[in-house]
């Protein structure tokens, strides 16, 4: 007999359009936490701990972030804002905007989120070889200008806070 497995918990705000023009926090996890995008490195003379801590990307991080900058190609109306590519996972923050090209039309951003994130899974997936995504990922809609600078700052200073991350070890 074949064992059930339990339904997965949609974690996606109910009732929210995600196509909707704003900023959303977007964070991408490797399959059972391998650290296969790279390393944290604080250089020489650095004081551990302060934001010039680096990430230095392996041969996959460094396919994940052409990845990432792929995706206002893609995408029109869709801007990939800030990222950090960590040891074993990626947070990013991606716009959708609506408004005007130079020509005049009216563009309106053309997808939502979740077909961005499984495009951008799947061309990094193609890319390497192998699937190292765990299922699903998580986002969250940035609500006012505070909060998306609060992300922002995480984001760019957590190589340097990797040992208390969450996502360490």
């Amino acid at each position: 007999m074949k064992k059930e497995l339990p339904a997965r918990k949609n974690i996606r705000l109910q009732g929210y359009d995600y196509s909707r023009a704003g900023c959303y926090f977007v964070t991408l996890c490797v399959k059972d936490g391998h650290e296969m995008l790279g390393k944290i490195v604080t250089p020489v003379g650095a004081i551990s701990n302060r934001p010039n801590t680096l990430v230095e990307l392996t041969k996959h991080g460094y396919t994940v972030e052409k990845a990432i900058r792929e995706i206002p190609i893609c995408y029109q109306g869709v801007t990939v804002d800030n990222y950090v590519i960590m040891p074993n996972h990626m947070h990013m923050i991606i716009t959708l905007r609506n408004g005007y090209d130079s020509g005049g039309r009216l563009i309106i951003a053309p997808t939502k989120v979740s077909a961005i994130v499984q495009q951008y899974k799947r061309s990094v997936t193609k890319q390497i070889g192998f699937s190292m995504w765990q299922k699903s990922y998580h986002d969250h809609i940035i609500r006012d200008e505070d909060e998306y600078r609060r992300i922002w700052q995480y984001i760019d200073e957590n190589p340097a806070k990797w040992t208390e991350d969450k996502y360490y070890g």
